[in-house]
């Protein structure tokens, strides 16, 4: 069975998404569902075809984990911009939250080996410094087998 958002999930995924950015944190299911002036199951089925579609991940729950690239689930990787912050899934999608709330930022991370901090701004598109790599464990066609392992 092939699962296809329509034009109402996409729509609650961008309010998701809004909500998400403006509190600096995810949107609990009942507030959003309230602030949509829907019930909870409605907008529990239409984050679960979002869900299936991989345009947001669910914890077992059915509250949010993810809105790529933001994390409801503190991580180790912390974005700031316009005087707020946002975590991040991974490495990778720090760069996503500049990128998708078309910001500066500064990013505050530590290597995954031996702990050290790292520290990144992002100005125009570009990170300062630019020594760093970003590894990604896990080959892209096989993320979403465990998307938050990943």
């Amino acid at each position: 069975m092939i699962l296809r958002m329509d034009e109402r999930d996409r729509e609650l995924r961008n309010l998701t998404y809004r909500r998400f950015v403006e509190l600096g944190r995810a949107p609990r299911l009942a507030e959003l569902a309230a602030e949509a002036g829907i019930e909870p199951a409605e907008l529990a089925a239409s984050w679960r075809r979002l869900h299936d579609e991989h345009a947001l991940v669910l914890d077992p729950t059915g509250e949010l984990r993810m809105a790529a690239p933001f994390s409801a689930v503190p991580t180790p990787h912390r974005v700031r911009t316009g005087g707020r912050s946002w975590f991040a899934n991974c490495a990778w999608d720090a760069f996503g939250v500049c990128v998708a709330l078309g910001s500066d930022g500064e990013i505050s991370s530590a290597c995954p080996d031996c702990g050290e901090p790292i520290e990144i701004a992002v100005r125009a598109g570009r990170a300062e410094p630019d020594e760093h790599v970003v590894h990604l464990l896990v080959p892209a066609g096989r993320w979403w087998h465990d998307i938050v392992f990943t």
